[in-house]
């Protein structure tokens, strides 16, 4: 794989870039693999990653029905934050921020990273002592977050409005090394890097059965073939259900819609990410000038990937009072995707019922921040059997009642 740099721009330039390579190879299933990763997403494609980066497991297929990165990575909001309060949540969060931080040089790809900064607003009184408790419990797990007053809010976010009449300012959770990188280059960067390491990555290409024998994986279907394996990773978040009944067991959670929508571009005016988990709205400013607004999880089981008029009547309704200016803003393009939610609003990264069945799930709404330390930690775990950041995570523990209870904490489903 050639290197990107600024010399290779150069010289493709002078040669009219007849000479750039495919960023990744075009592959077709082989007989068998150590490693099968179900899901061709983020999770997916960074746990494939690390696998060949951290422990020499390169004979991987990742298995996308559709094309790379065109589920949920390619459907959200971009956030990056690691401020949670239970210790288990806040130390995968703060590997991912923190992986995110050199993901660029590390891949050789640049995934615009931006640190711009994230504040969790407060608005009602409940939610202050909520975040002040949280703070403390950031400096005691070494993730860098404060809380700020009002006007400390006004002068980040200038256009905010902190006197509103149903929803006033009280204060935010400010984490200044928070922010936003560019989700598709995520997916792309991984895809490059894992087939440079040998592993094939094969698109349109739907598992249809998971074969076993004697309590142990063997295999796939698919619409390809059959392809043996070692060990199986399903990382296909609001399709785990499906998935898990497939290879014969049922996983506590359940799918819904989650929606956003973007605005006209307008002229720079937000550099930071605002998120009002009272009003169930959040609010950020892409690089082409779109103001990209996210809200809450739909009321009903779904699986619709389609944008729906009540979530602009809901959040951009009470983002308006937030944010006056929006209301002049039409709105460019809607979307929507399938988000896998457990009961305790925490991620399931666990071995599962079927030997060297391996799941990754139950996201929520806040799966793309996690990417890099989800890929790091799913990938210890198939390699080693157990990870450090994964122990308090498995399926167990809905079994002995020992739940991560972020839902309160962090106001949305994750």
């Amino acid at each position: 794989m050639k290197r990107y740099s600024v010399f290779a721009v150069a010289r493709e330039a002078l040669r009219y870039h007849t000479g750039w390579e495919r960023a990744w190879k075009k592959a077709q299933p082989k007989p068998r693999y150590d490693v099968i990763i179900i899901g061709g997403g983020g999770h997916g494609l960074a746990t494939a990653y690390h696998l060949g980066k951290r422990f020499g497991i390169k004979n991987v297929a990742i298995l996308e029905k559709g094309w790379l990165g065109g589920g949920n990575t390619g459907r959200n909001t971009t956030i990056i934050r690691s401020n949670y309060l239970q210790d288990p949540s806040a130390a995968l969060y703060e590997k991912s921020r923190a992986l995110y931080e050199t993901m660029s040089q590390d891949l050789n790809y640049n995934v615009m990273f931006s640190p711009r900064g994230v504040i969790m607003l407060a608005q009602t009184h409940h939610e202050v002592r909520g975040y002040q408790r949280t703070a403390h419990a950031n400096a005691l797990q070494g993730v860098k977050t404060e809380f700020i007053g009002p006007r400390r809010v006004k002068d980040l976010v200038p256009i905010i409005n902190i006197d509103g009449p149903r929803y006033p300012v009280l204060g935010g959770l400010w984490q200044a090394r928070g922010g936003t990188a560019r989700h598709d280059a995520v997916a792309w960067g991984y895809a490059r890097a894992c087939s440079d390491m040998g592993m094939d990555m094969i698109q349109q290409c739907e598992v249809t059965a998971i074969r076993r024998e004697g309590g142990k994986v063997v295999g796939v279907d698919t619409t390809k073939g059959a392809i043996d394996c070692d060990k199986l990773g399903i990382v296909v978040a609001g399709n785990s259900g499906h998935a898990a009944a497939m290879a014969g067991f049922r996983l506590p959670i359940e799918s819904v819609a989650l929606q956003a929508l973007v605005s006209e571009p307008i002229k720079p005016c937000m550099d930071v990410v605002v998120m009002a988990n009272t009003v169930h709205g959040y609010m950020s400013q892409s690089d082409k000038g779109e103001m990209v607004i996210g809200g809450g999880t739909d009321g009903y089981n779904n699986y619709t990937q389609r944008g729906a008029f009540h979530h602009i009547e809901e959040t951009v309704r009470a983002l308006v009072e937030t944010f006056p200016m929006i209301s002049r803003l039409k709105m460019l393009r809607q979307w929507g995707g399938i988000v896998d939610v457990t009961g305790d609003r925490s991620p399931i990264l666990s071995k599962t019922p079927v030997e060297n069945v391996f799941i990754n799930c139950g996201w929520g709404t806040g799966g793309f921040k996690a990417t890099p330390g989800s890929g790091w930690a799913m990938a210890e775990l198939m390699a080693k059997g157990h990870g450090s950041l994964t122990d308090a995570f498995g399926l167990q523990r809905f079994r002995e009642g020992r739940f991560i209870d972020e839902s309160v904490a962090a106001g949305v489903a994750h």
